[in-house]
């Protein structure tokens, strides 16, 4: 089974644009980290590593790839059916 690790928090440059993609990913383990979303997909795509949010209630919703109707990667948590947008809703990583 893959490691898996907790992603705490993003970078998304304007934060508040919808048109634009987060460029990064991060987390607390190991003192902290940070991936390029282009990193996450191909650790994801390869089985290497796994990536999920913990939500405030307390449950885990896994990062998986998704395909845009264009054809390009991208990230999403899977479908839980609330709202917000997990990944969005993730507060800035430290720069």
């Amino acid at each position: 089974m893959a490691p898996r690790f907790e992603v705490s928090c993003i970078n998304k440059i304007p934060r508040d644009n919808i048109y634009e993609r987060i460029q990064k990913i991060g987390g607390k383990a190991g003192g902290g980290w940070t991936l390029s979303v282009a990193e996450v997909i191909d650790r994801i795509i390869a089985q290497r590593e796994e990536f999920y949010v913990n939500r405030p209630r307390g449950d885990v919703v896994d990062i998986e790839v998704a395909i845009s109707r264009f054809g390009n990667h991208y990230i999403k948590t899977t479908v839980d059916g609330d709202e917000p947008n997990n990944l969005l809703s993730l507060p800035e990583c430290p720069r």
